[in-house]
């Protein structure tokens, strides 16, 4: 509900959208309809049992996440993205910035939970996605090893714990 909410405030803030330019890391499967100039083709990620898609109509970004737990499709008014990443064969990562700046990053997993983070709170370092110390406990134990953990986000809401400190990169 808060991601949805944050998307939506976004969204309304947005100004003019910038070009995009797709990742080498999808798989364009254009659409029956894109073969017409003017509408752009979808572009396609299997990952295990997740599957992502997006289309672009105008200034619109259209993407949606299929899974165990049913479908989720969103829309807004993109600066880039979204890009989608497959990690371990069971884990889809979804990135992608707003057109007013705001960056957010979401994990998707093959038992049907999701996290999601603001880009500024997500490093990555050596081709690896480095998460908050907090996001492991958050995270089945089969999928945690596919991602690095940072201690720099301590609030008083959701603190480190002192065991938990071990498991940081920094």
């Amino acid at each position: 509900m808060r991601r949805a909410g944050l998307l939506l405030l976004a969204v309304l803030l947005a100004g003019p959208t910038y070009g995009q330019t797709p990742s080498g890391k999808t798989a364009s499967t254009p659409t029956p309809s894109a073969k017409t100039s003017n509408t752009p083709a979808a572009t396609t990620l299997a990952c295990g049992i997740l599957k992502a898609e997006r289309s672009r109509t105008a200034s619109t970004s259209n993407w949606t996440i299929s899974g165990p737990s049913g479908k989720t499709t969103e829309t807004g008014v993109l600066r880039s993205g979204p890009r989608f990443e497959c990690l371990d064969g069971a884990i889809l990562v979804v990135e992608f910035t707003s057109s007013a700046g705001h960056s957010f990053f979401d994990a998707y997993f093959a038992d049907g939970t999701n996290i999601g983070y603001g880009r500024q709170q997500i490093d990555r370092r050596g081709g690896r996605f480095v998460l908050p110390i907090q996001a492991k406990a958050r995270i089945a134990e089969p999928y945690r090893a596919a991602f690095d953990y940072h201690c720099r986000l301590d609030m008083p809401a959701d603190p480190i714990p002192p065991a938990a400190r071990a498991d940081c990169v920094f």
